[in-house]
């Protein structure tokens, strides 16, 4: 039997922010019902440990956030969810001593100039959270490439000034910057940080075949409706292998277009047209 390091789970599509950095959806805005989730959860018991409460959506908006964290602690399983963080003062007390919780990552990038104090009550919770023994991982993923030398923005500048304050580090973050390594800022507290990447789009350049992707292999998403994708970037649902809600998810990872797109990725070829496309793609080194 296939395992997987993680599976997403959309609770909704609906996000309370426009983010350039982040595409809008096309399809119906919802939240998943408690049913569709605990049904889920049972589907993918024997598959994965971790789950991951998002793909498109901000997930601390879905009202029965704290209903979901206990349904997945009941059933064995340890979730990561990502936010952008503005609902984190509201939901504080819900996330905090959920033992099932074992990750939170915050999308800095969205943090604007006028919103600075957002970053304020980030870090609080941060410190908070990081007692109890969760990891918290502050992500800023929209790094430029200058010079081959990665150069921080003037937004990111004052992010890193107040994350230096915040923690006292001993050393300045933008001597560290490096995409492939995390720099911790405090125990179970790190800042991920990366280039922006062109997410899968058809409309995009085509990029080829030649190339490899841990989509279906390590990860796949279930989206709010329960459609099944390959991973967490087709957030339309183009590449569909299923709906959970309809076919068992042994049936869905074991049909022959998913077992295409794991064969071509295990030759190193793009089997799907949106693959083709992603931007994503390219930044994975060939294991």
């Amino acid at each position: 039997m296939r395992k997987f390091k993680k599976i997403y789970i959309e609770i909704t599509n609906i996000c309370n922010l426009k983010c350039e950095f982040c595409p809008k959806t096309n399809r119906e805005k919802e939240f998943m019902d408690l049913q569709t989730f605990s049904h889920i959860l049972d589907e993918i018991k024997d598959y994965t440990n971790y789950i991951y409460l998002h793909i498109k959506g901000e997930p601390l908006l879905h009202p029965n956030l704290e209903e979901f964290l206990i349904i997945a602690e009941n059933k064995g399983f340890k979730v990561n969810i990502t936010t952008n963080g503005t609902l984190i003062n509201k939901v504080k007390n819900i996330l905090i001593n959920k033992p099932g919780l074992r990750q939170i990552n915050f999308s800095l990038h969205s943090i604007n100039p006028d919103n600075y104090e957002l970053l304020e009550s980030i870090i609080n919770f941060s410190k908070d959270v990081s007692n109890n023994g969760i990891y918290v991982n502050l992500r800023l993923w929209n790094l430029t490439l200058e010079n081959e030398l990665n150069k921080l923005n003037n937004k990111n500048k004052v992010i890193v000034k107040i994350l230096e304050n915040a923690f006292s580090l001993p050393f300045k973050i933008e001597e560290k910057v490096n995409p492939n390594n995390s720099i911790k800022l405090a125990n179970n507290i790190y800042l991920n940080q990366d280039h922006e990447f062109q997410w899968p789009d058809l409309e995009a350049s085509n990029l080829g075949v030649t190339g490899f992707c841990y989509g279906l292999r390590t990860h796949l998403g279930i989206l709010v409706d329960g459609t099944v994708v390959p991973c967490c970037l087709d957030g339309e649902g183009i590449i569909n292998l299923g709906n959970i809600k309809l076919t068992s998810f042994k049936d869905i990872i074991n049909s022959q277009r998913a077992k295409d797109i794991y064969d071509g990725f295990t030759r190193r070829q793009a089997i799907e047209e949106l693959c083709k496309h992603c931007g994503y793609r390219t930044k994975i080194k060939r294991p």
